[in-house]
């Protein structure tokens, strides 16, 4: 069970909006939500040529918000979520 004391990390989805394996990520996000805590925003990458640049052939790619650091791309790795949410904490 979430702890409501702990604020939740937050985290950033760089993807596609036509983009299956993005939504695979989310769906995957969502269901982790349950047992951590963490936030996650969608961002369409095709709405600003500087993101495409960044990520074209990468997204799915999930970020933390604050300290700009991959966590993982394509697939949503469950280690390193959670060596991420524990770092940050």
């Amino acid at each position: 069970m979430i702890n409501s004391s702990t604020p939740a990390a937050a985290l950033i989805v760089y993807s596609r909006e036509a983009c299956h394996i993005c939504q695979q990520m989310i769906l995957e996000l969502r269901a982790q939500q349950v047992q951590k805590s963490f936030d996650f925003e969608v961002i369409d990458i095709d709405s600003d040529p500087k993101l495409v640049a960044l990520y074209n052939e990468r997204v799915p790619v999930l970020m933390g918000l604050k300290d700009k650091q991959e966590i993982c791309h394509y697939h949503l790795d469950l280690a390193a979520l959670d060596a991420y949410l524990a770092k940050i904490r």
